[in-house]
């Protein structure tokens, strides 16, 4: 499988960490089902100094491009405009 790292960095309009919290269900449920398919292996919120979050950072793969296009179509932080830019690099997890 092609393996992703996936950092979305969240707006910073007044409302953007309200909006998060009232999407973050959402979310964690879609992190779920890609978990029981094997897409999800990690991540998490990203922290200001004050400890609230103000993105995500996440490891998730796919078989084909394809799939993760079909996932960045449906993931709520992307849809809900939760995270204002999202970058995705090819990664590798360390076998050790």
């Amino acid at each position: 499988m092609n393996q992703y790292l996936v950092t979305g960095y969240d707006y910073t309009d007044v409302g953007a960490l309200e909006r998060r919290m009232n999407v973050r269900p959402d979310h964690i449920a879609s992190l779920k089902q890609l978990k029981e398919k094997g897409n999800y292996l990690l991540g998490g919120a990203m922290l200001n100094d004050e400890g609230k979050m103000i993105g995500s950072t996440m490891v998730l793969q796919f078989e084909t491009a394809a799939e993760l296009e079909i996932w960045k179509q449906n993931e709520p932080y992307i849809t809900q405009n939760i995270w204002e830019s999202v970058d995705i690099k090819p990664f590798k997890v360390a076998g050790i």
